[in-house]
């Protein structure tokens, strides 16, 4: 029996780009015979036309699976109902916006047939976005790897392959407030790294604002280090022996009669700088509450609401429980 690939693709919004990308993905199924290929979509809630178009592609193509949510949860989520009924012996993450080429998979395909559990695809030609984007995505993977003890993966996105095994690690992460790059350096396994230029859009603009990219980042520091605390935490060591030093340095002036000027500016001064150091401070522990507060409840990370599953798909399926622990 012909080993079964998954090939998960969240998609938001894709109805112009889906054309486009079935039929690469065909040409995928037919330049590579040794392979069963199941083309697992993740509708996240699409407003467009996306979830008709996988209802009819689905009709038509033996290959492709769908799920659809009840509503957006995101990307994160979306890759995470996707390993969570990947039903192939390896599985494949990738955008639909054309971005990552799937004519890269059978590179994938070949490092994992040599024992490698997670075959990461790193950027070295980004798509056209603007410096300040590209600046602040070179300092978040360089922050986190600072802040972390867990090597992550510099200039790589979710573009990868994951043996079975490694699906099988990830699906037993239950958080829900999710990071999924760290996530993928935080099960270790065998990693293999492959290179490519990254296209541009097929269609469309990209949904990432600044402010989803800093929530991303705020999430993927708090979510795999406490470092943050233990800074919030120095800092006001620092503070408070410098306050120690400076009362000493006023007593000894007062006992020797060394004059003083009074200063109402330096004395604000002071103020907002103490002020500004505590606000900080529960600001960082307010992130880390706040997560605590989301992982209390317990709620699942998703809800479907309508799927399908692929001729392919079901005439290999695994000997494993298909309900993930998520759901």
């Amino acid at each position: 029996m012909k080993k079964l690939i998954t090939v998960i693709i969240p998609a938001y919004n894709e109805e112009k780009s889906l054309p486009h990308l079935f039929e690469r993905l065909e040409n995928l199924v037919d330049t590579n015979r040794d392979y069963n290929f199941e083309f697992l979509f993740i509708n996240d809630g699409s407003k467009d036309n996306t979830l008709s178009i996988l209802q009819q592609a689905s009709k038509e193509n033996g290959h492709i699976s769908y799920l659809s949510f009840s509503r957006n949860f995101g990307k994160e989520i979306a890759v995470a109902a996707g390993i969570d009924h990947a039903d192939g012996d390896a599985a494949v993450i990738m955008d639909a916006d054309g971005q990552e080429p799937p004519e890269l998979i059978p590179e994938m395909i070949k490092w994992w047939e040599k024992g490698f559990d997670d075959v990461y695809a790193k950027r070295t030609r980004r798509g056209k976005i603007g410096w300040f984007t590209r600046l602040t995505s070179w300092g978040y993977y360089r922050t986190v790897q600072m802040l972390t003890s867990i090597p992550i993966q510099i200039d790589t996105g979710d573009f990868r392959l994951f043996s079975r095994r490694a699906i099988l690690a990830l699906r037993k992460l239950p958080e829900t407030d999710r990071q999924n790059k760290s996530l993928f350096s935080w099960i270790g396994y065998k990693k293999k790294e492959i290179t490519f230029d990254q296209q541009e859009r097929i269609a469309g603009k990209s949904r990432w604002n600044f402010w989803k990219r800093l929530n991303l980042a705020i999430d993927g520091i708090t979510s795999f280090t406490i470092v943050p605390l233990r800074m919030a935490t120095l800092a006001g060591v620092l503070v408070a022996f410098v306050a120690f030093i400076y009362i000493i340095v006023v007593v000894i002036q007062y006992f020797i009669g060394i004059p003083r000027t009074e200063g109402f500016s330096t004395l604000l001064a002071i103020i907002l700088f103490l002020g500004g150091i505590q606000l900080i401070g529960l600001g960082i522990i307010g992130e880390y509450i706040g997560r605590i507060f989301n992982e209390s409840k317990r709620r699942p990370l998703y809800l479907i609401e309508e799927s399908h599953k692929a001729k392919v798909a079901n005439d290999g399926k695994k000997d494993e429980p298909k309900k993930p622990p998520r759901q």
